[in-house]
């Protein structure tokens, strides 16, 4: 049986996933092409490099949590591995967009069958023996730490939304 505080602790890291991306989703409808090819600040990162690196860095925790293969291999070269002003070529927007919600949506679906003892699992990314060491090198803990990751973005996307 599942402790009911670890239920619990889970249940809020999930809602305030959600609710990032919920705000995310909201902030890309907004804001128009125009808006997401500005730099969020004088010599920051775009708005549209912003949005393939919240989708590669999502889609990657299909990895993480050995669910499937990423959705949109190619991201993580384009918009993690490789700077906003390296000559990269980006997708189109509308098709960003749609990116964005297909990775969403597949995870809230594969989020919704873990137990919590699924959740406080490791992840893909750490050993048995790492593991055994630091039991919160688990999945509740990518959660947590790409809820974070999201809500920074989120919040220099706003600058956008002039």
């Amino acid at each position: 049986m599942e402790n009911k505080a670890a239920d619990l602790m889970v249940k809020m890291n999930l809602a305030i996933w959600d609710g990032q991306n919920k705000k995310f989703a909201e902030l890309i409808e907004k804001l128009s092409d125009e808006q997401l090819l500005n730099e969020t600040a004088p010599n920051r990162n775009t708005g549209i490099y912003l949005l393939g690196h919240i989708i590669a860095v999502s889609d990657d925790m299909s990895r993480l949590f050995d669910l499937e293969e990423k959705m949109f291999p190619d991201y993580l070269e384009i918009f993690v591995k490789s700077p906003d002003k390296s000559n990269k070529v980006f997708p189109p927007i509308a098709e960003l967009k749609s990116a964005y919600y297909n990775v969403t949506k597949n995870l809230e679906n594969h989020f919704k069958k873990f137990s919590t003892n699924d959740w406080l699992s490791k992840h893909a990314a750490v050993s048995d023996e790492d593991f055994a060491k630091e039991p919160t090198r688990n999945k509740l803990n990518v959660i947590i730490s790409r809820t974070v990751h999201l809500a920074n973005h989120l919040g220099q996307m706003a600058y956008l939304n002039k």
